[in-house]
């Protein structure tokens, strides 16, 4: 007896032994024969091997205090061993780049994996505010690789050539070098804030030199939030201005 299909064949194990491999669109593969790996708590879908994971939470105490008062924050395990571990994030599409003794500041939500050689902190992103979404972001510097995961494919955009301004939750990462402050437009003055507005109240304005990377969607969460957000205010507030 057997089996046929072009399934065992076109979606086969890329045999790549780099640390950081592409397996397709939206599945990391990871090789542990470079050393330990830092990773996304609860995004491992499959490994072959002797292979050992750690919880490390938020990292060292100032981490784990940031996470604890602002609800931000990731929230990293280790992966250790011999193998390979194949991770991925809710059917997000990967992407992978390396640093060299470069850093680069990325949203909390779309780390998914970078090589144990990387520092790593979570710091809140100057000028943010809760009606921006926290704005909490990881910092990593050093040498190494680095996988992110973005909702559909994105764009990266040369600060320096132009103004650049992005929804908070669209921007996924920008690079050093790189300045952020939070814009806010009010033009339609309250009463169009409490009756929905145009809901980009909020948007990050880039300087400096460097990349940010925009990623085509603002948040399938952070889309209900507002929403619900909006809808409880202007319930609240809005009999004021009838």
């Amino acid at each position: 007896m057997a089996i046929y299909g072009e399934l065992f064949q076109k979606f086969e194990e890329n045999q790549s032994t780099d640390q950081f491999v592409q397996q397709n669109r939206k599945l990391l593969k990871l090789n542990l024969s470079q050393g330990p790996i830092q990773a996304k708590v609860g995004s491992m879908v499959s490994y072959q091997g002797d292979v050992r994971f750690q919880n490390k939470g938020s990292g060292i105490l100032g981490k784990m205090f940031k996470k604890h008062v602002t609800g931000e924050g990731v929230e990293m395990m280790e992966i250790s061993g011999t193998g390979q571990v194949f991770l991925a994030d809710l059917a997000q599409e990967v992407q992978i780049f390396s640093l060299d003794n470069d850093t680069v500041s990325v949203n909390g939500n779309n780390v998914l994996a970078f090589s144990s050689t990387i520092n790593w902190d979570v710091h809140r992103v100057k000028g943010g505010a809760v009606m921006t979404g926290g704005l909490f972001n990881v910092s990593l510097h050093g040498t190494g690789f680095v996988a992110i995961t973005t909702e559909g494919e994105p764009m990266a955009l040369n600060v320096s050539e132009a103004p650049t301004f992005a929804d908070p939750q669209a921007a996924v990462l920008w690079t050093g070098g790189v300045t952020m402050q939070v814009k806010t437009d009010f033009s339609g003055g309250l009463r169009s804030m409490i009756h929905g507005g145009t809901g980009e109240a909020f948007q990050l304005a880039f300087g400096g030199h460097g990349i940010v990377v925009i990623q085509p969607s603002e948040g399938e969460k952070w889309n209900k939030l507002a929403t619900d957000a909006g809808t409880t205010s202007g319930k609240m507030l809005g009999s004021l201005f009838e």
